[in-house]
């Protein structure tokens, strides 16, 4: 029987590689990630700005994407500044406890960017399937039972992974061929049985992202039957559009993220270079696409970014 020794349970930090395969390009490589960062940055930026200061804006909907925006900030924050240290300065050490924490944000905002998604569906749902009873059941008090929900149970969810990880002995490499820390990828390096860790870091998460993927198809479906049944043009065009946004976002979140998750499990004939560049490309991506998507497809958003921007113009 092998004794592991306490102290060695716990490495006093991890060595992130960053791109395998791509070494000699990483400096090249860092630039377009920082711009994507940057976009990331501002757009979200703005987008809570605009839902602070305007009344208009006021609404359930626009209190959900705000706190979508503030979730792609955590997304893009836990990853692409250590990301970017490796590609530029080649500071590849992240501390035992850094890396905890990195995972937990990057799991847990994942978690809640689906379950706001959801939320927004319900949203759209009762405006348009339900439009006169809109404001008695999306209450203040509801949506605030809402929120304070779908935080805790991304929480409740992510919390054990962390746990899963610090009872597990690293006594061999503390390599890690990845530019930050994901569960499964840490898990993997560890000398003990992970079965726990792989049926709960990809059974648990999953089954409940997949269960926010059916309610999110249900609502959308009720929402095409009662759009198309809508009697005016106008009416019809003005309830795509607002759902167009939310679809292209819905779809701009899961695929790359199913097909990340996927190939980390499942993908042995992917290439190792192409699944973690598009790992990356997932982080930074979708949180610099949603406020540009909001911006462009939802008038409201729309009308006030080109009335901010000619404001200043004129000052």
């Amino acid at each position: 029987m092998i004794i592991f020794n306490v102290s060695n349970y716990n490495p006093a930090t991890f060595i992130l590689v960053g791109i395998p395969g791509l070494e000699q390009a990483r400096v090249w490589i860092g630039i377009p990630f920082c711009i994507i960062y940057i976009v990331a940055i501002v757009g979200n930026c703005i987008l809570l700005y605009l839902i602070l200061v305007e009344r208009s804006l006021h609404e359930p909907m626009f209190f959900f994407l705000s706190m979508l925006a503030m979730t792609d900030l955590i997304l893009s924050t836990a990853c692409v500044p250590k990301t970017l240290s490796i590609f530029w300065f080649g500071a590849q050490e992240i501390t035992f406890p850094g890396c905890l924490t990195q995972m937990f944000f990057l799991h847990y905002s994942f978690v809640l960017d689906s379950a706001i998604l959801m939320a927004m569906a319900f949203d759209r749902y009762v405006a348009i399937c339900s439009p006169l009873r809109y404001t008695t059941i999306l209450t203040p008090k509801t949506i605030i039972k809402i929120i304070v929900g779908i935080s805790f149970r991304s929480f409740c969810i992510i919390l054990p992974v962390v746990f899963l990880l610090t009872r597990l002995p690293f006594c061999r490499t503390h390599v890690i061929p990845h530019t930050y820390c994901e569960h499964i990828g840490v898990a993997r390096l560890a000398c003990a049985d992970i079965a726990i860790n792989i049926w709960y870091g990809f059974c648990v998460p999953i089954m409940t992202v997949i269960s926010d993927v059916i309610l999110i198809a249900v609502s959308y479906t009720l929402i095409l039957c009662a759009v198309f049944r809508l009697p005016s043009q106008d009416a019809l065009q003005k309830a795509l559009g607002t759902c167009g946004s939310h679809v292209c976002v819905i779809l701009i979140f899961y695929t790359p993220a199913f097909f990340s998750i996927l190939a980390h499990r499942f993908g042995h004939n992917v290439s190792r270079t192409f699944h973690i560049m598009f790992a990356n490309l997932y982080i930074v991506v979708p949180p610099a696409l949603n406020p540009i998507v909001y911006g462009v497809k939802t008038k409201q958003i729309r009308d006030k970014v080109i009335l901010l921007f000619s404001a200043k113009g004129t000052e």
